[in-house]
């Protein structure tokens, strides 16, 4: 089954997922072995490989290893299009909506489509959406754009709908990687309320409790990164 067919069936089915966001210039291949019974043991649904800030190289070695050695689905969160490599199952294809930046709009993407085009990849396009979180994050300096603010969940909820109007299949709420704050409770719920796209929440979930709170307030899909990085979170 193709992964966002899967992925609405999940939602239709209102079962809560959660996956694993491993940023591929941490991972420690060395430890390679460590990783997997990590990942073993907290059972998520899916994994992420992406960045925003990535050495190329280590993208495929990563996708290879995981696929070989893992059963779960793999997806790429990629940063740009050096990091698109065909052996993933997925590709998220992140256009940055709450930002004015071209370049992350269609210029990366336009870039990229040659290359896709004749990679196999499934590719889903998803509205991402960067949210205040206290500090700023390597996707801000990266992409040159200004997260949405903390409490404008009225300017959050109109660009995930201009999003859903514009023919984006998946929406995703990110603070950032190691946030200081997750994306605000209200803001979840607000989208998740108006919008029929399946709802990605990541940034800033360091335990158990705050998953949870994601998932009652409306996310179909919240991510875990630094915290699993950092062998931290909770399962």
């Amino acid at each position: 089954m193709r992964f966002y067919k899967y992925l609405k069936k999940q939602k239709h089915n209102q079962r809560k997922m959660w996956a694993v966001l491993l940023d591929p210039d941490k991972v420690d291949f060395q430890q390679f072995k460590d990783l997997l019974k990590r990942i073993r043991q907290a059972k998520p649904d899916f994994i992420l490989v992406g960045g925003s800030f990535i050495s190329k190289r280590n993208v495929p070695k990563l996708v290879k290893k995981l696929k070989k050695h893992c059963e779960l689905p793999v997806l790429l969160f990629p940063g740009g299009p050096a990091q698109i490599t065909p052996d993933a199952d997925a590709l998220l294809l992140l256009s940055l909506i709450s930002g004015r930046n071209a370049d992350y709009l269609i210029g990366k993407h336009v870039e990229a489509a040659p290359l896709l085009s004749r990679s196999g990849l499934e590719i889903i396009p998803t509205g991402y959406l960067l949210i205040e979180n206290g500090h700023t994050t390597s996707v801000e300096y990266i992409s040159n754009t200004k997260p949405i603010p903390r409490n404008k969940t009225d300017i959050a909820l109109a660009t995930a709908l201009a999003g859903d109007m514009l023919g984006l299949k998946m929406l995703y709420l990110e603070a950032g990687s190691g946030a200081k704050k997750p994306v605000p409770l209200k803001m979840i719920t607000t989208i998740s309320k108006h919008s029929r796209l399946p709802l990605i929440v990541g940034g800033g979930i360091k335990t158990k409790a705050q998953m949870l709170k994601a998932w009652a307030a409306g996310a179909d899909v919240v991510v875990v990164g630094t915290a699993f990085e950092n062998d931290t979170f909770s399962f």
